[in-house]
């Protein structure tokens, strides 16, 4: 009995080192970050890049054909509606007004004396040489449109190369604008050509019944009253006509704005239809974002816009106001065509420092949830779920119990960049492993950084 005490000492001494041996090799926690589930607000946005643009942009060309005076407008300058900002030379017309009186006044005095007077033989072999001078005329210009056809097509096929240039990166907007705008040009002296032709034709026209009209006269003077008649209602209205051009030669501001761009500057020589300058307030604004397809399907008209990197602290809002019908190829910087949408929204408020073209960081919301149950986007990870014999992917999280990882699987709703909307696997103020790596099992020890 006298050993008893010793022998004890060692026996718990024994235990005490397998204790220590046992502790020794357990593996040691693992140190995670935690977050906890909770309730909130959350935003699924689409983000894109998009630009400021004025929404009504008026392009002012030169209603009737003539030399345009030198523009004294600047790129900035504030016109006020009907503000005379552009002079084509009216003396062109003045001068057809003047023949076109002197013509109605022959006509009058023709009709006048039409009891007395009749054709004689020079007449009808004026009228005839007419015809001749006419068809003549009408061949020259039907050889004119012929020449003016061969350079459309060649400025066609010089803009379709500079198209191809500039999506290529080897020209620049503006070469590839110079070919369109080259294109544009002989597409006008085509037209202006085609009327020559007709001109030219309803001459031969005018003299082949200027002759038949002097043969008829031939044989009934009376008849030639109507024919006079006709004549002078054709006249007035080509005075009234020449009148409304004239007054067009002073060319004013449609709107009350600003002068954005300059496109015809120097004096020169205009076709009608050629644009000669830009207007527009450069206060009222819209953005315009090209989304992908796949996300445009997603933004209604009425969803909120957040503008953020614009150059303030604070977001700005607007509203998508519409959705464009049809898609358009745009190829990334990476080199990849892409199926893009415009869509274009207002400013919430249209007071913003901010004007044409300026570059800004949208986030369109898509879905928005109020007091949803949220965790962080970087606690989930994709799993396989065995579903009838068949495998599938579903989303699953590491949960805490008893500084213990517990695999979940679970089901979300909807999900932003960084957080997601939990529909069913997790409960209000559970804890949830972020970033888990491959070292976290089912079960294994862990403990908060």
């Amino acid at each position: 009995m006298k050993y008893l005490p010793q022998k004890l000492v060692y026996l718990i001494a024994g235990l005490g080192i397998a204790t220590l041996v046992v502790f020794s090799f357990r593996p040691a926690p693992i140190r995670i970050d935690m977050a906890t589930v909770k309730r909130g607000s959350l935003q699924v946005t689409v983000d894109s890049e998009g630009e400021t643009r004025i929404r009504n942009r008026y392009v002012v060309s030169a209603p009737v054909a003539g030399r345009l005076a030198r523009l004294n407008l600047k790129e900035g300058y504030k016109v006020n509606k009907g503000a005379l900002i552009a002079q084509i030379d009216p003396l062109p017309l003045t001068a057809q007004v003047r023949e076109s009186q002197a013509r109605l006044r022959e006509w009058q005095a023709e009709r006048a004396g039409v009891a007395t007077l009749r054709p004689k033989a020079a007449a009808l072999a004026q009228a005839q040489a007419r015809i001749r001078a006419a068809v003549a005329a009408e061949r020259v210009a039907e050889a004119k449109v012929r020449q003016i056809e061969a350079t459309l097509a060649q400025a066609k096929r010089d803009r379709d190369r500079a198209q191809q240039l500039h999506a290529q990166g080897a020209i620049s907007r503006q070469e590839f604008e110079n070919a369109e705008l080259l294109e544009i040009s002989r597409a006008k002296e085509l037209e202006a050509a085609k009327r020559e032709v007709d001109s030219a034709a309803a001459e031969v026209a005018a003299a082949q019944k200027e002759l038949s009209i002097l043969q008829a006269e031939q044989r009934d003077p009376d008849y030639l009253l109507d024919v006079y008649d006709a004549r002078i209602a054709s006249v007035r209205a080509e005075l009234e006509k020449l009148a409304d051009e004239a007054k067009r030669t002073e060319i004013r501001a449609p709107v009350d704005g600003y002068v954005l761009r300059v496109l015809q500057e120097s004096a020169r020589y205009v076709e009608a239809g050629t644009p000669l300058l830009e207007i527009g307030n450069p206060k009222d604004l819209e953005i315009v974002v090209d989304l992908l397809s796949s996300d445009a399907v997603n933004v209604k008209p009425g969803a909120t816009m957040l503008i953020e990197h614009w150059g303030g602290e604070q977001a700005l809002k607007a509203k998508v106001r519409y959705v464009e019908p049809s898609a358009f190829t745009k190829v990334s910087a990476l080199g990849v065509e892409e199926q893009r949408v415009n869509v274009i929204a207002d400013f919430v408020n249209p007071s913003i420092p901010l004007s044409d073209g300026y570059r800004v960081e949208t986030r369109t919301v898509v879905w928005e949830g109020k007091n949803v149950l949220i965790v962080p986007l970087s606690a989930l990870f994709r799993c396989d779920r065995q579903q009838n014999g068949s495998d599938s992917k579903a989303w699953c999280t590491f949960i805490v119990e008893n500084n213990r990882a517990r695999k979940r699987e679970i089901e979300i709703s909807q999900r932003s960049s960084f957080e997601a909307a939990i529909k069913r696997g997790l409960q209000v103020g559970e804890k949830v492993i972020l970033h888990p790596t491959e070292q976290i099992q089912e079960g294994q020890r862990v403990e908060s950084q």
